[in-house]
């Protein structure tokens, strides 16, 4: 079983923790289970024996940044925080889009990602960094205690049994990309279009859990050590934005100002206007302005009210 969810349990305010404040204790890494992660680190030095063509370039761009966006407008922005709503039909093309990125499936990514919202900066965060940077970075994944979904975190999208079978199955979506850029490119596609895309993926994803806490701007006194990274903003599509995102947790949008470029906002707003999507989450007016007196604002200050996840625990229709 996962780690457990009290629905009930109410989030007492309390003061972001000091970057220098005593290590966190975290678990133990399986090193059995984590060997294919790392071989597959060591795949792309095959780029010396398959040689680099145009084509396998060009997966390799198509791949990395498609992926990217599965990842933080499905994973993320949909089935973690259900900041905009879909068919059911374009919800299947989100996970199944997620799976091929290699992070587990849509219920594993989403519960834990709740996890640590619910519980962000504290001993039950699974990937904080005051449990140590290499530990939020990629760490967390390797150990047994998050092998599993959290029990109860997924109930809003559990019914679906479509994305409870590409959970169980979230192999499928990995190998088929793979296989899909091997008769596009040959063994050149699948080295640098599938395997070298797959692991910059990774890691600029899992910057978001670790350097995007520890480096950068805090517009918001959250109670967490989230930061606004302008180059991860640009790196991940809009997630370097991660102080305005601990703030405003359910809204879609996380690039606040104008010039806080946010990569998939615009895709989503593209996809709004298609009816592909409907009821986006947005930040009031004020927000946008974000706090005209200074650079910092305080949470009474804020024109958002708190969030949490607690009607993330419920049942809703999609």
């Amino acid at each position: 079983m996962g780690h457990p969810l009290n629905p009930t349990s109410i989030r007492r305010p309390r003061k972001a923790p000091p970057l220098s404040a005593e290590r966190l204790p975290h678990g133990r890494i399986n090193p059995k289970t984590s060997i294919p992660f790392f071989l597959v680190h060591l795949t792309p030095l095959l780029v010396f024996v398959t040689g680099i063509t145009w084509t396998a370039v060009v997966l390799l761009l198509v791949t990395f940044w498609g992926r990217m966006f599965f990842i933080t407008a499905g994973y993320h922005r949909y089935f973690s925080h259900r900041s905009y709503r879909t068919s059911r039909a374009f919800q299947f093309v989100l996970a199944a889009g997620g799976l091929t990125c290699a992070q587990k499936g849509p219920l594993w990514w989403a519960g834990h990602h709740r996890v640590h919202h619910r519980y962000a900066d504290t001993i039950d965060d699974p990937h904080t960094p005051l449990k140590g940077f290499w530990w939020s970075h990629a760490g967390w994944i390797l150990c047994d205690e998050t092998s599993a979904r959290p029990e109860g975190s997924m109930k809003d999208f559990e019914k679906f049994p479509e994305l409870v079978w590409l959970s169980r199955n979230d192999w499928i979506g990995p190998w088929t990309l793979a296989i899909v850029c091997f008769a596009i490119g040959g063994w050149s596609g699948l080295v640098i279009g599938f395997l070298l895309s797959t692991v910059l993926l990774w890691h600029s994803t899992f910057l978001i859990n670790s350097l995007a806490h520890v480096f950068g701007r805090r517009r918001f006194e959250t109670t967490d050590t989230s930061r606004n990274n302008p180059a991860l903003a640009l790196l991940t599509m809009g997630e370097g934005w991660h102080n305005n995102h601990h703030r405003h947790q359910h809204v879609c949008r996380q690039g606040l100002r104008w010039w806080e470029i946010d990569v998939t906002w615009y895709v989503l707003c593209g996809l709004e206007k298609l009816h592909i999507i409907w009821g986006v989450r947005r930040p009031r007016p004020a927000a946008d302005l974000v706090a005209a007196a200074g650079s910092t604002v305080s949470v009474a200050a804020d024109p958002i009210a708190t969030t949490d996840h607690d009607d993330d625990f419920e049942q809703v229709s999609v």
